[in-house]
């Protein structure tokens, strides 16, 4: 017997695979992070600071990158929460986590 009390709303959060496993960045060292991340540190605006995370595969492939926050001169608020959430939404099997300030 199937009682229907209420309805549920269904959560969706996307994550797009556009990029073929070959062509994917490898992660190896702390330096392939920093060259990497040395590209979205570019054109990093001064007096705030930033934090990224690079979600990897088994591999160490870089599944994709996502800021996670931005913050003022003194400081950046990150939730865990969100960080756990998009790794388990990519499947990632590892995290590399970035705090820029300048």
């Amino acid at each position: 017997m199937k009682v229907d009390y209420f309805t549920i709303p269904e959560i969706t959060i996307s994550y797009k695979d556009n990029v073929k496993t070959s062509e994917r960045a490898v992660i190896r060292c702390s330096k392939d992070v920093a060259d990497l991340l040395s590209v979205v540190y570019e054109d990093f605006v001064q007096h705030h600071e930033e934090f990224h995370v690079l979600y990897l595969n088994q591999a160490n492939r870089v599944l994709g990158i996502s800021c996670v926050g931005r913050g003022g001169i003194n400081g950046v608020f990150v939730d865990v929460r969100i960080i756990l959430q998009t790794a388990l939404k990519a499947c990632a099997q590892g995290i590399c986590i970035s705090h820029y300030a300048k």
